[in-house]
């Protein structure tokens, strides 16, 4: 059996692969635009590359917005884009019911950041046998990952990742805190750094959230240089027409741009020394 942490890792830090795609699942047109892209930058830089896309965003800031097309649409258009582009896929899910038809689709099972410690969805997700990517809660020390990690592996989850993806710092802001890296990976989770999650700011538009788009390519060149083991950035062929977190998905016209940048700073971080031996 395909081993797809240790291909998405096998770079190492020199090379972080990355989960990309849109937020929601809107229409097959925007998910054939995108996954063409992320696959042909992919092949052209040896890049490794998960396909992204929500088939449900149920913690939108307003119940009134668009959720994405439910679980069995959702999981058709995320079953073609495997089919079609030969990628893997992650995607998330809110219940501890929706882990087992999940992943009959997905290889990767994702836990939203405010669901982080629910113990029956970490369980439900962990006995798939797919791997599971956790979104570190907005509300978490770096020291609180221990925990989750310590479920993941009590369940027998096949292999995860955990994700930073910003502390609340104040009214709607979120502050990543580079120094509590080397704290999570003494768990010996590898760490994600999701870039446009990073950037939000909840609530910011009253009935949606919106974010400092500008921020992104600074969030993840520093995330580069410290060295993460990969990157989570949702994009969209126009952001002002995304159906959800519209303020903070990166331009798709811009993402091989970013991706090869960033891998090219990760490339030059990791040929010095990172001091990981000083106490």
């Amino acid at each position: 059996m395909v081993d797809l942490k240790k291909i998405l890792e096998s770079g190492g830090k020199s090379n972080p692969f990355w989960f990309v795609g849109p937020c929601v699942i809107e229409n097959r047109d925007v998910l054939r635009t995108i996954a063409e892209q992320v696959k042909k930058i992919s092949e052209a830089h040896q890049i490794p590359v998960v396909f992204k896309a929500s088939f449900d965003k149920a913690n939108r800031t307003s119940h009134k917005s668009f959720r994405g097309l439910g679980l069995e649409e959702g999981l058709k258009e995320l079953a073609w884009v495997k089919k079609e582009f030969g990628l893997p896929i992650v995607t998330d899910i809110h219940e501890s019911h929706q882990a087992k038809p999940v992943a009959e689709v997905a290889d990767i099972l994702q836990i939203p950041a405010f669901l982080c410690r629910q113990t029956d969805l970490l369980e439900a997700t962990s006995r798939t046998g797919k791997y599971v990517n956790v979104k570190k809660g907005q509300f978490l020390s770096p020291s609180n990952v221990k925990q989750i990690v310590n479920k993941l592996r009590e369940f027998g989850a096949k292999g995860f990742w955990i994700t930073e993806r910003g502390v609340s710092f104040g009214y709607q802001r979120l502050v990543v805190d580079f120094s509590g890296f080397p704290e999570m990976e003494k768990t010996q989770a590898s760490i994600i750094l999701d870039i446009t999650h990073s950037v939000q700011l909840p609530g910011g538009l009253g009935e949606s959230t919106a974010g400092l788009r500008e921020a992104i390519p600074s969030l993840a060149r520093a995330g580069a240089a410290v060295g993460v083991a990969g990157f989570f950035a949702e994009t969209h062929p126009d952001p002002s027409l995304a159906k959800s977190d519209a303020s903070n998905a990166w331009p798709l016209a811009h993402l091989e741009n970013l991706m090869v940048g960033c891998r090219a700073i990760a490339r030059a971080s990791q040929s010095v020394e990172h001091f990981s031996d000083v106490r």
